[in-house]
């Protein structure tokens, strides 16, 4: 069954913040069926495409495709790797324009009087691996993002399989403009088990977590202080970690979409599984350094 857990921050004794969520394994006998939507979380099961086609691609080219990149120039590079290889311009790019994730990439770009494109959003690389696709079977450039292009119909079908949904739930349009299944979150980490399907997807984020993802990005900080495990965060408070020796996953949603209390509740739901003990400091701190507090995660059950 899917099970609560809250997050609360205790200063001098008192509960000043409190983020509740909820969490499911893989493993569940059974679970709830109130879906949500996967929004980034899709995007490693979106990326099997990529292997299914054939699509002629790095190590690092594979990784970006598969994650939330935070816009620094590391990923920049590799983005565009991906469209020249394929002949592919950038306004074909339709995810939209937002500033890096990256502060030091927001502060670089402000210091040299550089403006956003849509090729610092967090989603070039995977809307780069679309236009890849396309480019490769021959489907129409312009049109990738609607819901009727043969490449989102190809998504729908392949990630329902992965997830092994059999029931219709609501779909809706992701930030990046493309459609985004929901579904409940046992079927979620049912989806991350099937990557193991996937070795190249496994070993392309394993080895290349910063690619993945980038400065101050949850997945890549879970990735880089764990043997073996990867993860990946979505909006609307989601965080899917993976668990690739020992074949079992789990999905946690913060309700409050508060990306602190959701990286702090998934490491501790890591170190409650034994998957290791990774750390971080909890501690609620004065600006010059006293402590006042800690942050604590109760898991039901």
């Amino acid at each position: 069954m899917t099970k609560s857990f809250v997050v609360n921050y205790i200063r001098d004794g008192l509960i000043e913040e409190s983020h509740e969520g909820i969490f499911a394994e893989n493993s569940s006998k059974n679970y709830d069926t109130a879906p949500f939507y996967l929004r980034s979380c899709a995007k490693p099961l979106q990326a099997t495409l990529l292997i299914d086609y054939d699509v002629d691609l790095t190590e690092k080219e594979l990784a970006i495709c598969c994650g939330s990149h935070a816009g620094e120039d590391c990923h920049i590079e590799t983005v565009r790797n991906i469209l020249n290889k394929n002949n592919l311009d950038e306004s074909l790019l339709k995810c939209g324009v937002h500033a890096p994730l990256s502060r030091t990439m927001q502060d670089k770009m402000l210091i040299n009087h550089q403006k956003p494109t849509a090729i610092h959003n967090n989603c070039s690389g995977k809307h780069a691996g679309f236009l890849a696709i396309c480019k490769k079977m021959g489907w129409d450039l312009k049109t990738y993002d609607e819901p009727s292009h043969p490449l989102q119909t190809a998504i729908k079908n392949k990630v329902n399989k992965l997830c092994k949904v059999k029931d219709k739930f609501p779909t809706t349009t992701d930030g990046c403009g493309v459609p985004i299944l929901s579904m409940p979150l046992y079927n979620i980490a049912q989806g991350f088990i099937s990557l193991l399907e996937y070795p190249r997807i496994i070993e392309a984020i394993l080895r290349n977590p910063y690619i993945y993802g980038g400065e101050n990005r949850t997945d890549t900080e879970i990735i880089q202080k764990s043997e073996g495990l990867i993860a990946k965060v979505g909006a609307g408070g989601l965080c899917t970690i993976l668990n690739v020796d020992k074949q079992q996953a789990f999905v946690l949603k913060i309700h409050d979409c508060s990306y602190e209390a959701r990286r702090i509740a998934a490491f501790e739901y890591i170190k409650r599984l034994g998957w290791g003990n990774l750390s971080y400091d909890n501690n609620i701190k004065t600006i010059s350094g006293k402590i006042v507090g800690k942050v604590k995660v109760i898991f039901e059950g």
